[in-house]
């Protein structure tokens, strides 16, 4: 799967949870919180989905700012 695939999923998975947001303002440098408002619920929320949709759990000690950082750490376990 490619960077631009994950890319394209996330966002999906993002506005299925806030549905509020336009897919425009979602890009690899969006923050989490800032500029996506995504709180602990959401990120819960978030993080479920993205590891139902790819088909891994994240580690506990995974950090996470912005979307790229989500990009970055799926396509080195799909890719790996």
């Amino acid at each position: 799967m490619t960077r631009e695939e994950i890319l394209g999923n996330l966002k999906d998975i993002v506005l299925t949870i806030k549905p509020r947001l336009e897919l425009s303002s979602i890009s690899m440098e969006s923050s989490l919180v800032k500029d996506l408002g995504i709180d602990s619920l959401s990120m819960l929320l978030v993080s479920l989905a993205t590891e139902n949709k790819f088909g891994f759990q994240f580690s506990p000690q995974a950090k996470f700012n912005t979307i790229g950082d989500v990009v970055d750490y799926i396509d080195n376990i799909l890719n790996k």
